[in-house]
């Protein structure tokens, strides 16, 4: 057969249009989702649950909980087998389904450590929510099980996954606002009655340890810095049944090493507007960022005393749970490419050593 010069190049030139636009489709895989089981169903979990189905990188493979119907429905709802519905007695089970990647705890805060341990024994990656435990020491356990068995750790701070939270750090180290002097922050509700958190044996404590370590918190990533010194007054009205067994209201401070000083208090007696202010020798910048749903931030600020002020006052649109999807994304990432979370164990250690040290200053004994 003969071809003209003309035909053999309109030929060669398709073949290669042709190998260029097919093979690579083959070449780059998607990378395979995380699959994670759920301990405990609760409202928490309901969070990180919508968050895994709003997101691309993760599934729900798996379910722990103590009420059968409960978790079928929910089940049901996220395409998880019902052969992969477990109890918490036999949830160590886990380690045989090859689809359950990693957990998630979502349990009362006293049961935060022996959950984490089975499943790191079982040989899952951990996502445990906050506070880490309800003692120094149950944390310091956590960890080391967790590296005993080659797992990762991330608790759940989700505000350092949040865009605005981000933002906010990036200003003050900017130097946006000169040298920081003090903080402000607060946080609190009017908790209702026959709530597990009011029960000491579930909780550890009150207030601080559910909404005041969002205060806590704060003031550690925006100073970046770790306190050094600790005052506290902790009140409870006895007569009031949801009081009877944890502190009600607590104030404190905090002396960080270069000289800020911040001032925190914490409530469940009351509905108290959840906030943190950082003054500045150039200005000060205010957050609303410890709800779930659109976040604020304002200040106003100059670079010195002639330089035109700069105001600022943004709000986010982002809806939950967009700060669940950050977050389970991130630990995600760090399971497939073997980094360190950026919350790590080591992190919710160091909160729980200060708020030791808080009920301390307030006379109350830990745990």
């Amino acid at each position: 057969m003969t071809i003209s010069r003309r035909e053999f190049t309109r030929m060669t030139a398709l073949g290669i249009a042709a190998s260029s636009t097919t093979f690579p489709a083959f070449a780059q895989a998607a990378p395979r989702k995380i699959g994670y089981c759920i301990i405990g169903l609760g409202r928490i979990a309901d969070h990180h649950m919508r968050a895994i189905a709003q997101g691309t990188t993760s599934t729900i493979t798996g379910l722990v909980s103590g009420h059968r119907d409960k978790a079928e429905k929910i089940a049901a709802q996220y395409g998880v087998p019902k052969g992969s519905i477990y109890s918490y007695q036999d949830m160590d089970r886990i380690r045989e389904n090859k689809a359950i990647d990693a957990v998630i705890v979502c349990l009362p805060n006293s049961m935060h450590a022996e959950y984490t341990i089975r499943s790191a024994k079982a040989g899952k990656h951990v996502l445990c929510e906050k506070p880490m435990s309800v003692s120094v020491l149950e944390a310091e356990d956590m960890i080391a099980a967790c590296k005993a068995n080659k797992v990762k750790l991330l608790i759940a701070y989700r505000l350092h996954y949040e865009p605005f939270t981000l933002k906010t750090i990036q200003l003050i180290k900017s130097g946006a606002l000169g040298s920081v002097q003090a903080i402000n922050s607060a946080n609190g509700f009017n908790i209702a009655k026959g709530e597990w958190r009011t029960q000491h044996a579930l909780a550890g404590g009150g207030p601080l340890m559910d909404v005041g370590i969002y205060c806590l918190n704060a003031t550690r990533y925006l100073t970046g810095e770790e306190p050094v010194a600790f005052t506290a007054v902790a009140t409870s009205n006895r007569e009031d049944e949801r009081f009877k067994d944890i502190e009600e209201s607590l104030s404190w401070t905090m002396r960080f090493p270069s000289g800020i000083v911040a001032s925190c208090s914490t409530t469940y007696g009351a509905q108290m507007p959840s906030f943190a202010k950082v003054f500045g020798a150039n200005g000060w910048l205010e957050f609303d960022n410890f709800n779930y749903e659109a976040q604020q931030i304002k200040g106003a600020y100059r670079s010195d005393r002639n330089a035109p002020l700069t105001k600022l006052d943004e709000t986010s649109t982002a809806h939950d749970p967009s700060h669940f999807v950050s977050q389970v994304d991130h630990f995600t990432r760090c399971i497939l490419e073997d980094k360190t979370p950026d919350t790590p164990g080591e992190e919710g250690l160091r909160d729980m050593q200060y708020i030791q040290a808080i009920y301390r200053a307030a006379g109350i004994t830990m745990g």
